[in-house]
């Protein structure tokens, strides 16, 4: 399945518009602000800030007539990021300290509070082995977020110090 969003310039569903069926690093050779969008197909992770830096949001098939409102965002959507379906297992290692040290737990399902469940204070490494995950920087996905695809993330101390107490797998029934 591909995705397919339909970005515009004003709350809405005005102004200018620009059509993205892919990964896109900087939409302002496109837009110069992008205030509203829709999702036709698919699932996205937008940035504020270009080069899928910045803040993470996680949308979904549907209609944002202002999602700066609806998210508390404070700049609009710079970058975006498409995340293809995939509908096999889902396993991820996390764990407690950079590098893949200290404890280490495998998961298979979403986890709303790391610390409940695994008696970890803190996650600050991971290797996603199979499918996508969003992790949240608080209990019960709630608070910041990041994307991860599979591979290897020895550090989060690149993402701003974030260390993440919930993860939730990205499953077909989103899209």
């Amino acid at each position: 399945m591909h995705g397919k969003v339909i970005f515009y310039e004003d709350r809405n569903f005005q102004g200018r518009t620009y059509e993205c069926m892919s990964d896109c690093a900087d939409m302002s050779s496109y837009l110069s602000r992008c205030h509203s969008c829709r999702i036709e197909s698919g699932c996205f992770m937008m940035y504020d800030r270009p080069n899928y830096m910045g803040n993470q949001y996680f949308f979904k098939k549907g209609e944002y007539a202002d999602y700066m409102s609806m998210f508390g965002m404070n700049e609009c959507i710079r970058s975006c990021r498409m995340i293809p379906m995939y509908k096999g297992s889902y396993r991820m290692r996390i764990y407690e300290r950079e590098n893949f040290m200290g404890q280490m737990h495998e998961m298979m399902d979403d986890c709303d509070n790391v610390m409940d469940r695994y008696r970890m204070s803190h996650c600050q490494s991971c290797h996603v082995m199979d499918g996508h995950w969003l992790m949240y920087e608080q209990p019960h996905y709630r608070g910041k977020m990041s994307y991860f695809r599979p591979g290897e993330y020895r550090s989060f101390s690149n993402m701003g110090g974030m260390r993440f107490m919930s993860m939730r797998r990205i499953m077909d029934s989103f899209y």
